[in-house]
C-alpha cells in the first residue's frame, strides 16, 4: 500500500488528454485542497486522482468522509459511462456552409464542416469537396473525397465567384497581423499580412461579417475591426508622454484611454466594424472613407458593374451614436441599406471619400442586400415590425429596389414589398418570414426567383419566391416534418440539409421538374452522407421516432387575437421501447429562449443523447415563438411569467392525458429565457416536476435591468411595447420587474435543481443566476451550481457544452432513478 500526495502531478493530465490551461481552470474554480489518500499496489495515481477530479462538485469537497454532499462510488462510475457516451454524440460534425463551383470536369460540391475538439476547447474547421454526377437515370451522386481537409487557423474560407480561388482569412488571437490566402486549384498563389495598424480581426460572426469578391475577382471587400484608437503613454516616473510616443522606455506603459460604447454579448473587446478593400493581386488594403463612425457597418457587397458605370459597395449599417445596446439576437436594432461609390485610383490624400446614401430612408430595418443577377434588383430584408414593436425577433418582411442602371444614385429610392409580415396565417399556409439570412448566391436561372430558407411553425422550410409577383411556394416537400436549410445552388437545383430530432443531418438534393399542372417542383434525391456516426450513436438513435403535437391553449385573456387563439405545438420524442414495461420513460419538457425564437425539428446533438439514455422530450414552441405568425407572437409581450408559463404547463397536460408522460418522472430544461420559464414554473408548479436544469436563467428582471446588455428587453417583456423604456428605471418599474420575475415565487420553490452559469455572460449577469441560488440554499432547496468562468451566455464552447450535458443527464439520472 501506498501513501501519497494527491496534488496534481502535470502528466495526470497529458496522459489522459486534458489540455493545462483549462485542468488548471478548473483547478482555481473547484479550490482543491491538498489531500493524502491510500492506495492499493495496483492503482494508478493518475487515474485515482482524475477519478476525484472528476467526481468534485461547486464546494470543492473531496474528501472520502465528505462524498455524501459529493459523489459516491456508483455516481463516479456513472459520471465515467456517461461521458463516454456522450463523446460520440459531441463527435459528430455539422454542416455549415456548403458552395458549388464548376471545374473542368463538372460542378463540384464544397462543404464546410466544423466537429468540437473537446482537447483543444474550440471547434476543429475542415472542408469536404465532392464531384457532382449527374446520370442518365436521373439520379445524382456526389462522390466525396476520401478525406476532409482540416482548415487550421482558418477563420473564414470563400470561394471566388468563377471557383477558380479560394480566399482563406486567418485572423490573429493577439496583436499579430491578419492573414489573407489566396489559393488555386494546386497551390498557394498569394498570401498578405495585415498588421494592426491597419485593422484588426475580421468580423467572420454571422452579423457583422461580409466578406465580398467582386465579379471580375480582382478585389474582395470585407468588414473588420477598425485600427486601435490611440491611448495615453506614461513613462516610469507616471509623466505623461506628449505626442502618443510609441518609444517603448523601460517601465513606461499604455492608459486605457476614453471608455467606449461596445455591441453587448459575444462583442466584449471587439472595435468598430469598418470596411475594407482589398486587391488580390499587389496586397493593398484601402479603408473606405466617407462612412462616419456613428455607423456600425456589416453584410457588404459589390454592386454589378456594367456599361462602365460607377461601382457601389452595399452594406448594412447599425447606428451606434448613443448607446449600442446588445445586438447579437437581437434583430430589433434599427438599421439601413447603405451605398458608397468605390473608385480604384481614388486619391490618396482625399480624407473625406465619396457621399454615403442611405437606400431604405423610409424603413426602420434593412439588412441582408443581394444584388440579382442581372443587376436589375437589389433585395433586402426588413425586420421593422420587430424594430418598431421592440420585440426582440418578430415576422419579417422581404424588400426589392429597382437598381439604376445607369449606376447614379436618386436621392430617394421606391421600395417594393415582395413578401409582406403575415398576421395570422390559415392553417397549413405560410406563417410568414423568419430567416436569418440569405446564400449569398440564391437566385435561380429565370433571375427573379429567390431561394430561402425560414422557419414554418416547428419546422424549418426551403421556400422560393418570385420578386415580380410576390408569391411564395415551398421547395422542400410539405409533407415532411423534419427541418431543411438549403445550402447552395446548382443552377436550378438546391444542395440541402435536413435533419430531425432523431436523424443526423444529411445532405439531399432537390431537382427542378415540371409536375403535372406544369408548375415548377422539386424531386428530392438521397446521396451519400458525409457525416458518419458512430455505433453507438446509430444505435441509440435507432430506437428514437418523434413527432409534432397540436395542444389547443387553455386562455380566457380579453382581447387576444384570432392568431393567439390557435394551438401551440410541442415535438414529442421518445423511444419506440418506452412503456414496454407499462410505463412512460422520464419526460424532460426542453423550453427554448428568448421568448421570440423557436425549437425547430431538426437534429441537436445533447437532445440526441438524452433520448438515447432513456429520456422522453416535450420540446414546447409557447406563444411567442417564431414561425406562427405575428399576432402569436406578439401575444406574449407584456405577459411573460404567465402566459408562456400556462402554454407549457399545458403542453405537459396534454402529454400526460395522451399516456405519453408519467406525471411522477417529469423533468424542465431550459436557457435563458427558457431558464426564465424553468425557473418560474419550479415555483408556480411546485409539485410538477421531480428535477430541473437552468441555464444562465433570467431569475429577477429587477436586478438585471441595470446590468444586461438589453435593458430594453426587460421593459418591452414586462410592459409589452417600448414606450416604457428608460435608463433609470423607476420603483414602480421595479416593482413590476420583480412581480412579474421568477423569484416572486421563490418561497413555493422545493424541485431540486441544476444551476448552469457563464462567468462572461453579459446578457444574463451571472449575478442573477446567484442571487436565486443562494435564496434557494437559505431555504434548503437542494441545488447544485456549475460555473464556467470563460464562457458568456450561449454556454457552447466544446468543454462546456460537454460538461453541462453530462452532469444535466447525472442530475436528472438521480432524481428520476433511471
Amino acid at each position: 500500500m501506498a501513501r501519497i500526495f494527491t496534488h496534481p502531478p502535470i502528466s495526470c493530465f497529458t496522459k489522459l488528454g486534458f489540455d493545462l490551461s483549462s485542468s488548471h481552470r478548473h483547478l482555481r474554480r473547484l479550490h482543491f485542497r491538498p489531500t493524502f489518500i491510500t492506495l492499493s499496489p495496483t492503482q494508478s495515481p493518475c487515474k485515482n486522482w482524475i477519478r476525484r477530479f472528476v467526481a468534485m462538485d461547486s464546494s470543492g469537497t473531496d474528501s472520502a468522509k465528505e462524498l455524501h454532499v459529493g459523489l459516491d462510488s456508483t455516481t463516479e462510475e456513472e459520471y465515467a459511462t456517461q461521458s463516454k457516451l456522450l463523446k460520440e454524440f459531441i463527435n459528430i460534425p455539422s454542416i455549415d456552409k456548403a458552395w458549388i463551383v464548376n471545374s473542368d470536369s463538372g460542378p463540384q460540391a464544397m462543404l464546410a464542416l466544423s466537429q468540437a475538439n473537446l482537447l483543444a476547447n474550440k471547434r476543429k474547421k475542415f472542408m469536404l469537396s465532392g464531384h457532382i454526377s449527374k446520370e442518365s437515370n436521373q439520379s445524382v451522386n456526389f462522390h466525396w473525397a476520401p478525406f476532409p481537409i482540416e482548415m487550421t487557423g482558418a477563420s473564414a474560407f470563400i470561394p471566388s465567384p468563377s471557383g477558380l480561388k479560394l480566399l482563406v482569412i486567418r485572423n490573429p488571437e493577439n496583436e499579430s497581423p491578419t492573414k489573407f490566402e489566396i489559393w488555386n486549384s494546386s497551390q498557394l498563389e498569394k498570401e498578405f499580412h495585415i498588421p494592426q495598424k491597419v485593422h484588426g480581426s475580421v468580423y467572420v460572426d454571422g452579423w457583422f461579417e461580409g466578406i465580398s469578391w467582386n465579379s471580375d475577382e480582382t478585389r474582395v471587400a470585407y468588414v473588420a475591426e477598425e485600427p486601435s484608437r490611440p491611448k495615453p503613454t506614461f513613462d516610469h516616473l507616471g509623466y505623461y508622454k506628449k505626442g502618443n510616443s510609441l518609444d517603448k522606455d523601460i517601465g513606461s506603459w499604455k492608459g486605457e484611454g476614453d471608455w467606449e460604447e461596445e455591441w453587448g454579448e459575444a462583442y466584449a473587446g471587439k472595435r468598430q466594424p469598418a470596411l475594407f478593400v482589398i486587391d488580390v493581386d499587389s496586397g493593398e488594403v484601402k479603408p473606405i472613407k466617407g462612412i462616419p463612425r456613428s455607423i456600425s457597418v456589416g453584410q457588404v457587397v459589390w454592386s454589378p458593374n456594367s456599361n462602365g458605370s460607377a461601382q457601389y459597395l452595399v452594406f448594412a449599417g447599425w447606428l451606434g451614436d448613443k448607446r449600442k445596446l446588445g445586438i447579437k439576437y437581437c434583430y430589433n436594432r434599427p438599421c439601413a441599406i447603405y451605398g458608397i461609390k468605390f473608385v480604384s485610383d481614388e486619391p490618396k490624400d482625399d480624407a473625406n471619400g465619396f457621399p454615403i446614401h442611405n437606400l431604405t430612408k423610409s424603413i426602420s430595418s434593412g439588412f441582408c442586400p443581394r444584388f440579382s443577377k442581372d443587376g436589375k434588383f437589389l433585395v433586402f430584408v426588413s425586420a421593422k415590425t420587430a424594430v418598431d414593436s421592440g420585440a426582440h425577433w418578430a415576422t419579417e418582411s422581404l424588400h426589392r429596389i429597382d437598381w439604376p442602371s445607369d449606376g447614379k444614385l436618386p436621392e430617394s429610392t421606391i421600395i417594393i414589398d415582395v413578401i409582406e409580415v403575415v398576421n395570422c396565417p390559415e392553417d397549413g399556409c405560410f406563417p410568414g418570414l423568419y430567416v436569418t439570412g440569405l446564400l449569398s448566391d440564391p437566385w435561380l436561372s429565370d433571375g427573379h426567383s429567390l431561394m430561402f430558407s425560414t422557419y414554418w411553425r416547428s419546422c424549418r422550410a426551403i421556400l422560393s419566391v418570385n420578386l415580380l409577383s410576390g408569391e411564395v411556394s415551398r421547395a422542400s416537400p410539405d409533407d415532411s416534418d423534419y427541418s431543411w436549410s438549403a445550402l447552395a445552388l446548382d443552377g436550378d437545383n438546391i444542395v440541402a440539409v435536413s435533419s430531425s430530432p432523431v436523424g443526423v443531418p444529411e445532405i439531399k438534393y432537390g431537382k427542378k421538374v415540371l409536375d403535372a399542372a406544369g408548375k415548377h417542383s422539386w424531386q428530392w434525391l438521397n446521396v451519400q452522407n458525409p457525416i458518419r456516426c458512430s455505433e453507438k450513436v446509430m444505435s441509440g438513435l435507432s430506437s428514437l421516432q418523434f413527432k409534432i403535437l397540436k395542444v389547443p391553449v387553455s386562455d380566457d385573456s380579453e382581447g387576444l387575437t384570432e392568431g393567439a387563439k390557435n394551438p401551440i405545438e410541442a415535438i414529442y420524442v421518445s423511444s419506440s421501447k418506452s412503456k414496454e414495461n407499462g410505463k412512460c420513460d422520464p419526460l424532460i419538457a426542453v423550453l427554448h429562449g428568448g421568448p421570440h425564437s423557436v425549437a425547430p425539428c431538426s437534429f441537436s446533438r445533447n437532445m440526441a443523447y438524452l433520448s438515447s439514455i432513456g429520456y422522453s422530450q416535450l420540446i414546447v414552441n409557447y406563444r411567442g415563438s417564431l414561425g406562427y405568425g405575428e399576432d402569436a407572437l406578439q401575444s406574449l409581450p407584456g405577459k411573460v411569467g404567465s402566459q408562456d408559463v400556462k402554454d407549457v404547463l399545458t403542453a405537459v397536460d396534454h402529454a400526460i392525458k395522451l399516456g405519453l408522460a408519467d406525471p411522477s418522472k417529469i423533468t424542465v430544461l431550459g436557457g435563458s429565457h427558457g431558464g426564465f420559464l424553468t425557473t418560474h414554473l419550479i415555483g408556480q408548479a411546485p409539485d410538477k416536476f421531480v428535477a430541473a436544469a437552468a441555464r444562465n436563467p433570467v431569475c429577477n428582471l429587477a436586478s438585471m435591468v441595470g446590468i444586461t446588455d438589453i435593458p430594453d428587453w426587460c421593459f418591452v417583456e414586462a410592459y409589452g411595447d417600448q414606450t416604457h423604456y428608460t435608463e433609470a428605471p423607476s420603483p414602480e418599474d421595479l416593482f413590476r420587474f420583480h412581480q412579474m420575475s421568477p423569484i416572486s415565487h421563490i418561497s413555493k420553490v422545493k424541485t431540486p435543481t441544476l444551476f448552469l452559469l457563464g462567468t462572461q455572460d453579459l446578457r444574463v449577469p451571472i449575478s442573477n443566476g446567484f442571487q436565486y441560488v443562494r435564496a434557494l440554499k437559505e431555504k434548503g432547496v437542494e441545488v447544485k451550481v456549475l460555473v464556467f468562468p470563460n464562457d458568456n451566455h450561449p454556454l457552447d464552447r466544446p468543454q462546456t457544452d460537454f460538461e453541462s450535458f453530462l452532469n444535466i443527464a447525472v442530475w436528472f439520472n438521480k432524481y428520476c432513478k433511471l
